[in-house]
């Protein structure tokens, strides 16, 4: 009788929410299919060294929509296409930052325009820096402390959180606002500590915003290692700074967004996984964002390789402009609500090609319990962690109009220290960690497919 009992609440864990003894050997097939015949790894090497870092509205870009649309086609999609999307362009051109205390020398730091920011327009601006250590240090200073100044946003990225991107939301405010609460008192250009996990020297760029009717003057950001010697150096001396740059905004142009899709069996509501393709103009966007792209085509083509006939659409996204604008992410979602299509779920891969951990969750409780639910069954790929309650940037429209969304959880604690730098290059990327990430993906859209 024990045995029958137990062998009855094993029978009823495996059906109650539609997980099966086909679902375990369907997962180690997905898993066999991609880390011994996955593209990813190769896909992205192509990528990141044949074109490199895609800034929205650059010559590269555009090349990087021509390389997804015909990888897309490689791995199977029934139907490809361009979406236009309207995107702003940002230019950086030649820049430098340079130090001097009283009559000594001026001495080059190793600096990064935040992007958007507005340049100095070729010509030199200087003046004498002021250190803050956080907001409430920098509200305390009274517009006369700050008129003419140079301000020094030292915020340290804290090393007490566990998971790494509690840490970049603590610390992004300083990067997207010090332009303008600098200019709002009367400053010259703000200099920003980098958003960075790692004890080096590398500086981070990242986009920042302009409040409305403030002057736009330029943001700049240094790396860890020269924030702390500069922040010695202010205890003891007056310090000036002086920028020259050339950045700023060129105005809007059109370009597009990369979508391909297998057409469902049993209807045609939508499930989207995808990336974004635009990076930054520093490095090679290898795993921000190459890694959500390369893993995402990677989920189409398992489908297509293994000859599972999926229920529902599954649709490819490579959004346009995530890194300065989303308007990539803005206008698909546009499109969606204004042609009334369902889609069921959206997947984003946009936090590394690290080792995956879990998938994080933005939907109503009944929904994610059900994919908890099915967590043995990811447990022997590394996935685990279903307990985030995010979901990736371009894919927020969709979250707005109800839709469930979630972004593949990666291992975090590497992220910070390449991310947005010229560090983040395909040699960066691991093969196992990237093709699991890819795994773990398909998994999740093979029990969505099959169970909503």
């Amino acid at each position: 009788m024990k045995n029958i009992i137990s062998t009855a609440i094993l029978f009823f864990g495996f059906t109650a929410f539609g997980q099966t003894k086909e679902d375990s050997i369907q997962f180690s097939r997905i898993s066999i299919e991609i880390l011994n015949k996955g593209k990813s790894y190769n896909e992205l090497r192509d990528l990141t060294k044949n074109i490199g870092h895609r800034l929205s509205g650059s010559e590269a870009y555009e090349k990087s929509v021509k390389w997804a649309e015909q990888k897309l086609k490689e791995a199977g999609a029934d139907k490809v296409w361009l979406q236009e999307v309207m995107i702003p362009v940002w230019e950086r051109g030649k820049e430098s930052l340079k130090i001097k205390a009283g009559n000594g020398k001026w001495i080059s730091l190793k600096m990064l325009s935040l992007g958007n920011s507005e340049g100095t327009k070729g010509k030199d601006i200087s003046g004498d820096i002021i250190m803050v250590k956080s907001l409430a240090e920098y509200n305390k200073l009274t517009p006369d402390q700050v008129k003419d100044k140079i301000v020094f946003f030292n915020y340290p990225f804290s090393q007490s959180y566990v998971q790494t991107f509690h840490a970049y939301s603590d610390a992004a405010v300083y990067r997207s606002t010090a332009a303008s609460l600098t200019s709002k008192k009367g400053g010259k250009f703000a200099i920003v500590r980098s958003l960075s996990s790692a004890f080096d020297d590398v500086p981070h760029t990242g986009a920042m915003r302009y409040d409305k009717d403030i002057e736009k003057i330029p943001a700049v950001a240094i790396g860890n290692t020269t924030a702390d010697e500069l922040e010695s150096l202010l205890k003891s001396q007056k310090i000036i700074a002086k920028l020259n740059s050339n950045c700023g905004m060129k105005g809007e142009k059109l370009s597009h967004s990369v979508i391909g899709e297998i057409t469902g069996h049993k209807d045609r509501s939508v499930i989207v996984v995808g990336g974004h393709l635009d990076s930054w103009d520093v490095g090679e966007g290898a795993h921000d964002d190459g890694a959500g792209i390369v893993q995402s085509i990677e989920v189409l083509r398992t489908f297509k390789n293994l000859g599972i006939k999926n229920n529902h659409t599954i649709r490819v996204v490579c959004f346009a402009n995530e890194e300065n604008g989303v308007k990539g992410g803005q206008q698909y979602g546009k499109i969606v609500k204004d042609s009334n299509e369902k889609h069921l779920f959206a997947l984003e891969s946009d936090a590394g090609g690290f080792s995956p951990r879990g998938i994080a969750l933005e939907m109503d409780e009944a929904k994610i319990n059900q994919i908890k639910s099915w967590s043995s069954l990811f447990l022997p790929y590394g996935a685990y962690d279903f307990g985030g309650r995010y979901s990736g940037t371009d894919i927020y429209p969709l979250k707005d109009m109800g839709v469930p969304t979630a972004e593949l959880a990666p291992d975090s604690q590497r992220y910070f220290d390449i991310h947005h730098t010229e560090e983040d290059t395909f040699e960066k990327v691991n093969r196992r960690e990237l093709l699991l990430g890819a795994t773990i993906m398909t998994q999740m859209i093979y029990m969505i497919d099959k169970n909503w």
